[in-house]
């Protein structure tokens, strides 16, 4: 088995990472705010970006300032992160799930993402208290240099559920919006790849969930900080290409017919012509 990252090489990963994300997430924000088109779904994603920042920031006194700390303060930092780790991704599929409940017409398709939206807060809240029933049963692991929790193989086990159930309904969640629209096949595949971007933070959770289970330590946290990062800027990219393709193509907007007039539908918004 290879060593493992080095103190120096998790401490590149942690700020690299965020600063890219962060950079992704700010841009994202720049292109909804110049056209006048925030809505709750960049309030998310503004979310998961503090957390995030506070992740880089919390690991980095964890990494680099453990042994000058009290060890009180090395458990609240590790504590912290831990947290902040999870309010990164689970803020991350929020935001792409509240993109779709904007694009999503008013009712029935509204009021199942709504639901959808609250399970995922449901699901952050027990994740979030587990870490806590899971590291205080076996406070020994306090005593350590570097105070890590065995998190073992019930949370690996949690992260594992959670994550894929979370992003399969991302995935899913768009073809409430398509089978409904008048699309071309160009756009509707359009569309489809866009949304199922989320099976790279699929891919990425059962990495760390792996390290979670194994062999923990720097692994883990560097496979936390990819995870965090890479489902930030996931959660950006429905946005952030959308803005591209507009640059590059005349084709910009997908329109559907309704009752009252004739709607057109572009990444963010919904336009009804009268």
């Amino acid at each position: 088995m290879s060593p493992g990252p080095t103190v120096a090489q998790t401490q590149v990963v942690n700020y690299v990472l965020p600063i890219v994300a962060s950079f992704v997430t700010s841009f994202r924000l720049y292109c909804r705010a110049r056209r006048s088109l925030l809505w709750i779904d960049d309030a998310w994603a503004a979310c998961a970006m503090l957390f995030n920042i506070a992740l880089m920031i919390c690991s980095a006194l964890y990494l680099r300032g453990y042994v000058f700390h009290p060890r009180w303060a090395k458990v609240a930092l590790y504590y912290t992160l831990s947290q902040c780790f999870y309010g990164t991704v689970w803020c991350s599929r929020l935001s792409i799930l509240f993109t779709v409940v904007r694009l999503a017409y008013w009712g029935t398709q509204r009021r199942i993402l709504i639901c959808v939206a609250i399970l995922f807060g449901v699901i952050w809240g027990i994740l979030f208290a587990q870490v806590w029933w899971t590291c205080e049963s076996n406070p020994s692991w306090k005593q350590l240099p570097r105070p890590q929790c065995p998190l073992g193989r019930d949370v690996a086990i949690a992260q594992i559920v959670t994550d894929v159930l979370g992003d399969i309904i991302l995935i899913l969640a768009p073809f409430l919006i398509i089978y409904r629209a008048t699309l071309t096949t160009a756009q509707r595949v359009r569309v489809i790849c866009l949304f199922s971007t989320s099976a790279i933070t699929t891919a990425v959770s059962l990495t760390h969930a792996y390290f979670v289970f194994t062999v923990g330590e720097l692994k883990e946290a560097v496979s936390a900080m990819f995870e965090a990062s890479i489902s930030l800027i996931v959660a950006n990219l429905s946005v952030v290409v959308t803005f591209f393709l507009r640059m590059l193509a005349d084709d910009e907007t997908i329109s559907r017919p309704i009752d009252s007039g004739s709607t057109t539908i572009e990444f963010g918004i919904v336009v009804e012509d009268p």
